[in-house]
C-alpha cells in the first residue's frame, strides 16, 4: 500500500512537472501585451544568410503617433537564439557596426530600420526557413510593453521592393 501512494504521488508530481514545461514552452508570440499608443509597424522583412549558420538581419519601420518618446530595449525573433539592435555607421572612413543597447522612438516621428543604418542583427536561426515564408519578430519597450509582427523572409541580397 505505502508503496502503491508513493507511486501515485510520484506520478502526479510528474504529470504537473510535464505540464508546467509544456505550457511555459508553447506561450504564443501573440500572447505579448499591445504596444503602447500610437506605435505601429510595417515592412517587416529578414534577410535570410547565403550560408547556414551565419547571421541574419531585420528591417521594419516603426512609427509613433502619440505625444510621447518611447524606448525600444529588447528584440526578439521567433526560434532564433539570440537577436539585438545594431546600427551601421562610418567613422574614419571605416564601416562599422555597433550594438544598440536602446533605440528612442521620438513622438510624432517614424524610425526606419534598413540596410546601411539601424538593423536587428538575428543570430542562431532554425532550421527550415525559406524565402517567402514568415517569422514573428517582438519588440520589447521600456515600460514592459511589446509589440509583434510578421517578418517576410527574403532569400539572401533580396531588398524585398518589389513585394
Amino acid at each position: 500500500m505505502k508503496k502503491a501512494i508513493i507511486a501515485s504521488l510520484g506520478g502526479i508530481a510528474l504529470a504537473m512537472g510535464l505540464t508546467a514545461c509544456s505550457s511555459e514552452s508553447e506561450t504564443p508570440v501573440e500572447a505579448a501585451p499591445d504596444a503602447p499608443e500610437g506605435i505601429s509597424v510595417t515592412e517587416g522583412r529578414m534577410n535570410l544568410p547565403a550560408a547556414a549558420g551565419n547571421p541574419s538581419a531585420v528591417y521594419f519601420t516603426i512609427t509613433n503617433t502619440s505625444g510621447e518618446d518611447q524606448m525600444l530595449r529588447a528584440v526578439s525573433v521567433q526560434g532564433a537564439e539570440n537577436a539585438m539592435f545594431h546600427e551601421t555607421s562610418e567613422w574614419s572612413g571605416q564601416v562599422d557596426m555597433q550594438e544598440l543597447l536602446s533605440v528612442t522612438v521620438p513622438a510624432g516621428e517614424t524610425v526606419v530600420f534598413e540596410p546601411g543604418g539601424k538593423h536587428v542583427m538575428v543570430f542562431g536561426l532554425p532550421e527550415g526557413l525559406e524565402p517567402g515564408g514568415e517569422v514573428e519578430v517582438t519588440l520589447s519597450f521600456a515600460r514592459g510593453d511589446k509589440i509583434s509582427f510578421p517578418a517576410r523572409l527574403l532569400a539572401p541580397g533580396d531588398t524585398g521592393a518589389a513585394n
